[in-house]
């Protein structure tokens, strides 16, 4: 049975639940999520910090469904956290214990800075960003995290959170600048070299509000992970809805399950971007919960992924490998595709910025093939769109499953590219990698590792091979080319001679 480890993250306003299945030594994937808003921290604010009843029930069902859940996966490992709300509350360790007893569950209570730390294990490992600053806004806290190169240099607690605010001021109905000086107050304990221009989103308020964005700009992708926006055109969204009324709410493109807390969380959420001087923001679906399982599963003194190793990538392959004999030799693929595209790179003008995509999309190239062999490329670039998330821009995702979608004569559809252009290199650029991706294909193919060298002179490619490329030159033949140029195919005849049959 593959290695599966649950998760459950108990905050202020909701508890979750999420199990993780182990592909392979690095590749992963979310096998099942499952979310509840127990409120646990609710009316907790105002009497001192204690939980209350109400919430405390809510709280044992959702763990006691969260076990029974766990049961039918067969999860290997299960580990349980909360955060502000129970570290905040004089009775919290008396809710640890009594849960330990009645559902054999342990929870390990975890500080603001511990949190922040998980959360930026998760963003360095599944984010295409080395620097910045992680800002993950709870009901109780909101907590940070300082990366620089790749390393989390400082990590830091808040007390601001939605539970909070809404307990503290919303639902008392006190003018906003009361809430937006206890905003300041709290600001002003963040140390000073908490700075950058950009700013990673964690949690429900920062996702809700890129979501929102991506609605309302007309975003070609329905992908929140790494999703960007400039910050400056969006105080003056973000303040219209803190500064709504409840039911003014509807008219923004909000999900209703987030009206309760989001116009608090928006209103933290800008003020931090603003104290900070952060220009741009970029969107993490991951957060605490990835963050502890990376920590269980990586090299434990850098907590990450060895270099060259994409989590999603390897997920996908172990997850679709058809042909796993055949594919074995996929170095020989990457190696063809290399040569071409350096005998082109300088004639065509072209530089280094797309070879990683391309590489990236000659490895995922089967995957369609374990639904069926036709049509397996549109079915490798469903796949690829939903799948490749983890340490790839939008850029870089739309760019590789549109290169998987390479039709038979190295053409794109014309609905596709026209779908996601704002996402997608010039045409130009598109036309090449196209070719080079489908010639390297049907090369391949066509050979069983083959020693294949490329020259280009005067507008004719020669391509050598040391084995028969057959069956490949009627298709190349057909290939779209980027610019007029002859193919020359150079390869060893297989053929045996036969003076009786008129072969010499």
């Amino acid at each position: 049975m593959a290695h599966r480890t649950a998760i459950i993250d108990i905050g202020s306003n909701s508890a979750r639940l999420v199990i993780y299945e182990k592909t392979s030594r690095y590749g992963f994937h979310l096998i099942c999520e499952q979310k509840t808003k127990v409120r646990i921290g609710e009316g907790a604010y105002q009497r001192g910090g204690y939980l209350q009843p109400n919430g405390i029930k809510r709280a044992f069902l959702a763990l006691q469904s969260f076990q029974e859940t766990i049961q039918k996966y067969k999860t290997s490992k299960t580990i349980c956290v909360a955060t502000s709300a129970l570290r905040d509350a004089p009775n919290g360790k008396t809710f640890v214990s009594w849960i330990k007893k009645e559902l054999k569950l342990e929870i390990q209570i975890i500080d603001g800075k511990e949190e922040a730390k998980y959360g930026a294990i998760a963003v360095k490992n599944l984010l295409p960003v080395s620097e910045g600053i992680t800002i993950d806004i709870g009901g109780g806290s909101a907590d940070l995290a300082l990366i620089k190169k790749g390393k989390i240099v400082d990590t830091y607690s808040l007390n601001l959170g939605t539970v909070r605010l809404k307990e503290l001021f919303f639902d008392q109905g006190k003018p906003l600048k009361e809430a937006i000086a206890y905003i300041h107050n709290a600001l002003e304990a963040l140390p000073r070299h908490f700075r950058h221009h950009r700013a990673i989103g964690i949690g429900g308020t920062a996702r809700t509000l890129s979501k929102s964005i991506m609605k309302s700009s007309g975003y070609p992708l329905d992908k929140l992970h790494a999703y960007r926006y400039d910050v400056a055109p969006q105080h003056a969204y973000f303040e219209e809805i803190y500064r709504s009324s409840a039911k003014g709410l509807k008219r923004f493109p909000l999900k209703r399950n987030r009206f309760d807390t989001v116009r608090e969380g928006t209103l933290i959420f800008d003020e931090l971007l603003k104290y900070m001087g952060i220009s741009e923001v970029v969107t993490s679906s991951v957060g605490v919960r990835e963050g502890i399982f990376l920590s269980s599963s990586l090299n434990k003194r850098t907590h990450t992924f060895p270099e060259g190793k994409n989590p999603s990538i390897e997920s996908i392959l172990s997850r679709f490998k058809p042909m796993v004999n055949i594919e074995k030799n996929k170095k020989a693929k990457l190696q063809i595709a290399l040569a071409l595209y350096d005998t082109f790179l300088e004639k065509a003008a072209f530089n280094q910025t797309y070879r990683n995509a391309l590489l990236h999309a000659l490895k995922l190239s089967s995957i369609g093939k374990t639904l069926t062999v036709y049509r397996s490329h549109k079915h490798a670039f469903y796949i690829a769109m939903q799948e490749l998330n983890y340490g790839f821009t939008h850029e870089e995702m739309a760019l590789v499953a549109m290169l998987l979608r390479t039709d038979a004569d190295g053409t794109l559809p014309k609905i596709l590219l026209k779908s996601y252009r704002s996402l997608l290199p010039e045409k130009n650029i598109l036309v090449w990698l196209s070719f080079f991706y489908k010639l390297t294909i049907l090369l391949h193919e066509a050979s069983n590792n083959a020693k294949i060298e490329f020259a280009y002179e005067n507008q004719v490619l020669v391509i050598y091979s040391d084995k028969s490329l057959y069956l490949a030159k009627e298709k190349i033949r057909a290939l779209k080319k980027p610019i007029p140029f002859a193919i020359i195919i150079a390869d060893k005849n297989g053929l045996p001679r036969n003076k009786n049959l008129g072969i010499l």
